[in-house]
């Protein structure tokens, strides 16, 4: 039997757009602007670590990290951001959102600053604490999915819902660009300060002892921003769907809710089963009857995603010295080939991955969300085939522009596209009482096909007769681009399970006001 919407959540829905709409994007924003910069801000530091404490000066080459520590140093924040999802995931949905929000955000800022000051000047301890660190911090910043998903979308009216979810998705896209920026900047003023000879003239004085202090320096600096805006994330209310829908409390949900859209709401004297809704859990008949295949659509298209997006962010600076765009790593000192791998990983940031989150911000409540996720994995299959099937051609000298401007585009469209949608629709179409968890769940599913990116494209895109020191024969770069390519095209099929979230209210969507008796139709697209 159908029932009618509560009056504040109505009220919620048809709001206009106003000044906390936009104060509770930068404050959700902020944290995926740290979660961003912490995630990715390891890949620009990994060459330096391993001329660091790896550099043997008996050998002709600058020193890398072994194979097994690359792989933990990349992929055990993402091991912690997956356990975070779900611990978190399930938390908000149990505590209330705003009651661990703010946790996420302390751990991530504790663990970020313990990151850069790992102890020690060997090798083993350094990167042991570090790892270490590291996996907490990823905890606190799977957290941060789900909750600011959450949290966003029981926040905005349902006209430009998707607007404000992908604007605080978007906010990574500055992380990442930020995190370049700080890098370019750290590593400028300590090679002036600090002048050294290429590795190939004096090995031991092309890395200067100064060079620890750059790598610390880069990984705690995201924190500032993030620390700025615990204080509003603390004085945020509850999100009204929680209070009414999950602790039954629609009284103070509608005082909560006047406040923020300084109007005067109807109260509503609603309690138990017209408040709360439904009890069925998440492993019931009834959700698998309701949700079974939304929450295929939404594990299945970001895990696929995520292996594609996640194998090419991490492993830019290798992509980029396997086709030369780097010089040769003899022929530059530890900071000179930082700040190389720097100004190229901005140049991308600033030309394909930035602006493809900002059109998603732009047309998610035109075009919709299917369709935008459909294109992107689209293009993405398009152009990672526009760059394997030419490959030896694209890496010669003199042909690099088409390699960048096709591997640019590829992020472009991965960001308008499956990156930004993957993240707004579980936040959109599963019941307030399971919706963090849900989101909790597509998020960790995400997470551990960026896992299986970062440790196995390492390993498949080593050369087949030569590979790197440390490392077994792969299948070459070009057949690994081959494969991404055949993961976005299954990123296509699955797409086609999502449905359209555009213009409704979460109630309707996630079939709240319904009974089990009734009959559910399909969503659509």
């Amino acid at each position: 039997m159908a029932t009618e919407q509560l009056n504040v959540l109505k009220a919620l829905d048809v709001a206009k757009t106003q000044l906390y709409h936009f104060k509770a994007v930068v404050i959700a924003g902020m944290g995926f602007f740290t979660d961003a910069y912490d995630l990715f801000c390891i890949a620009l530091v990994t060459k330096l670590l391993g001329r660091i404490y790896y550099t043997d000066p008996a050998l002709n080459e600058p020193g890398h990290l072994p194979a097994n520590v690359s792989a933990a140093v990349n992929g055990v924040a993402l091991c912690g951001t997956l356990a975070g999802q779900l611990f978190f995931g399930w938390l908000g949905d149990k505590l209330g959102r705003k009651s661990v929000y703010g946790f996420t955000l302390i751990l991530m800022v504790l663990c970020s600053i313990a990151s850069g000051l790992s102890f020690g000047h060997e090798a083993k301890g350094v990167m042991g604490t570090l790892c270490f660190f590291r996996f907490w911090l990823g905890f606190g910043v799977g957290g941060d999915y789900p909750l600011s998903a959450t949290i966003m979308s029981e926040y905005a009216n349902k006209k430009t819902r998707g607007t404000f979810i992908a604007a605080v998705f978007a906010m990574q896209g500055f992380g990442i660009l930020f995190g370049t920026i700080v890098t370019i900047i750290v590593s400028s003023a300590f090679r002036h300060a600090f002048p050294a000879p290429p590795f190939y003239i004096d090995a031991a004085a092309s890395i200067g002892p100064e060079a620890d202090y750059v790598w610390r320096i880069i990984v705690m600096f995201g924190t500032i921003p993030a620390a700025l805006t615990y204080y509003w994330r603390m004085k945020m209310p509850e999100t009204a769907r929680y209070t009414a829908l999950i602790a039954g409390n629609t009284k103070q949900a509608t005082s909560d809710m006047s406040k923020v859209l300084n109007k005067e709401i109807s109260e509503e004297n609603v309690q138990g089963e017209r408040a709360t809704g439904d009890t069925w859990g998440l492993f019931s008949r009834q959700f698998m009857k309701r949700h079974g295949v939304h929450l295929l659509a939404t594990t299945s298209t970001w895990f696929l995603l995520d292996v594609a997006f996640y194998s090419q962010n991490l492993f830019q600076k290798d992509i980029f010295t396997k086709i030369g765009w780097i010089p040769p790593a003899k022929t530059m000192n530890a900071l000179e080939e930082l700040y190389r791998i720097a100004r190229a990983q901005a140049l991308i940031a600033l030309c394909g991955t930035v602006p493809g989150y900002w059109f998603t911000v732009a047309f998610i409540d035109i075009i919709g969300r299917f369709w935008i996720q459909l294109m992107g994995f689209t293009m993405m299959t398009i152009f990672m085939l526009a760059i394997a099937i030419p490959y030896d051609y694209l890496v010669k000298p003199g042909h690099h522009t088409g390699f960048v401007v096709l591997y640019g585009l590829t992020f472009f469209f991965a960001n308008f596209g499956p990156n930004s949608t993957t993240f707004i629709v579980p936040a959109e179409i599963f019941p307030a009482r399971l919706r963090s968890t849900c989101h909790g769940i597509s998020a960790a599913t995400g997470k551990a096909g960026a896992i299986i990116g970062a440790f196995g494209f390492l390993y498949a895109s080593q050369d087949q007769k030569k590979p790197e020191t440390g490392y077994s024969r792969g299948i070459g770069m070009r057949n690994a681009l081959f494969v991404l390519a055949g993961t976005n095209f299954l990123g296509l099929l699955f797409s086609l399970l999502v449905p359209e979230s555009k213009g409704k209210s979460l109630e309707e969507l996630s079939k709240e006001n319904v009974g089990d008796d009734d009959s559910i139709a399909p969503t659509g697209v």
